[in-house]
């Protein structure tokens, strides 16, 4: 079975010669980043006379005892410099925030775990628990009476380096695009600024994530990160939000900012917000979208598939389409599932649902949530006030969150730092 080793027994240790002398003390364990899983363990940066100097683990033994000797035959007096690519564990992961990208949830480098694999130290995992903490507190003396809690393993932990001093050390884009945008956004909200400005900046090399990272994020947040942003790249980030997400986030900036910012959005979606603007936030008017799919009420159920699939409507907008007479209004709902199981040459309003449940714009969102619950809805049309056009769908997802208060993660712990 292969032993773990706390990087705490050996920060601000004795190192000793061959014949048993100190010599200095350890200041840290180096480790390369790259494209191994757990980065190996490269050298030790050690003080001797009041200069940190980099000895090669090659030079390095009794790591597996807990007491490092230097085996070379003399000291490299250079000072220590950190190489692109390179990890200090105690000064860049030790105490710090790191990201745990199984559970998208940020955790506590309260210990450092290395093991000896394949002949080669290697940096294996992190432990969040209080008593690593502990541990690293109390010191070597009662290392022995501590157990270690359950370790998270470093190919699913990726470090914050902003604050590490080598451009290429960046949250890799391709790891956080496998968590949910809620999950991404919780992060941001659980992190310091600069470590969420990090994590904005990585999913920022996809424009459509980083605009449903920021769908996610709570008002306060957004408005954080809006402040360093120009208005024209504010408007690039909202041109490709939802637009019923877009106006919510344009209400809640400065006054003297939002006609700029509206002015730069293209002239489709500008008129969308504009709209939506117009409406009371706790309305069925400021909670629609106005994307929805539709068809004619003649079309077959071929054509509405076809729009379906050619539709650039969001897809939790997208559990009904909407069947419309001549003046725009709807009669008829047909969902995915009958329209998939029907014929493709009958007619759509076969297996639609033609007796429609319907809000307006000036409704509140009580009254939206009763109507949703009784007729057991994911989707809702949104009538305008004389009954003659539908002008908007508002969704289940986008009712929960209207009614959940702001900051309920946080209330209910479900975004905290783990331990």
């Amino acid at each position: 079975m292969t032993e773990i080793l706390h990087l705490s027994t050996f920060l601000h240790r004795p190192i000793f010669d061959s014949d048993g002398d100190r010599i200095g003390r350890v200041q840290d364990l180096v480790a390369r980043l790259g494209d191994d899983a757990h980065p190996p363990v490269v050298g030790v940066v050690i003080r001797i006379e009041g200069r940190n100097l980099f000895v090669p683990i090659r030079k390095i033994g009794g790591l597996a005892e807990g007491r490092m000797t230097f085996q070379g035959r003399r000291v490299d007096l250079r000072r220590f410099e950190r190489r692109p690519g390179e990890l200090l564990l105690g000064e860049d992961l030790l105490a710090r925030h790191l990201i745990n990208l199984v559970r998208g949830r940020l955790i506590i480098a309260n210990e450092i775990e290395i093991a000896q694999m394949e002949g080669r130290w290697e940096v294996v995992g992190v432990d969040p628990g209080r008593r690593s903490f502990l541990r690293r507190v109390l010191g070597q003396k009662f290392a022995q009476q501590l157990k270690t809690d359950a370790i998270v393993d470093f190919a699913s932990i990726e470090p914050f380096v902003s604050h590490v001093p080598s451009a290429r050390l960046r949250i890799p884009y391709r790891k956080l695009a496998k968590l949910h945008p809620a999950q991404i956004a919780d992060l941001v909200e659980q992190a310091s600024h600069e470590e969420g400005e990090e994590i904005i900046e990585a999913v920022g090399l996809d424009r459509e994530l980083e605009a449903d990272v920021f769908e996610e994020l709570d008002v306060t947040h957004q408005l954080e990160f809006l402040e360093s942003r120009s208005d024209v790249e504010a408007a690039r980030l909202l041109s490709r939000m939802e637009p019923d997400n877009a106006a919510d986030l344009i209400s809640e900036v400065d006054q003297d900012r939002r006609l700029p910012i509206l002015e730069h959005l293209a002239a489709d979606q500008q008129t969308k917000v504009r709209r939506l603007l117009s409406y009371n936030a706790d309305t069925a008017g400021g909670l629609m979208n106005t994307d929805f799919v539709s068809v004619p009420s003649s079309a077959t159920v071929d054509e509405a598939l076809e729009a379906i699939r050619h539709s650039s409507v969001p897809a939790e907008s997208v559990h009904a389409v909407f069947l419309l007479d001549e003046s725009g209004q709807p009669i008829g709902a047909a969902s995915i599932a009958p329209l998939v199981r029907a014929r493709p040459a009958d007619l759509a309003l076969s297996v639609a649902r033609t007796q429609l449940a319907h809000v307006h714009p000036h409704w509140d969102i009580h009254r939206v949530s009763r109507k949703m619950s009784d007729f057991n809805l994911t989707v809702l049309p949104v009538l305008d006030d004389e009954h003659n056009k539908m002008i908007g769908v508002i969704t289940v997802d986008d009712l929960l969150e209207e009614l959940l208060p702001q900051g309920w993660r946080r209330e209910f712990g479900m975004s905290g730092v783990e331990e």
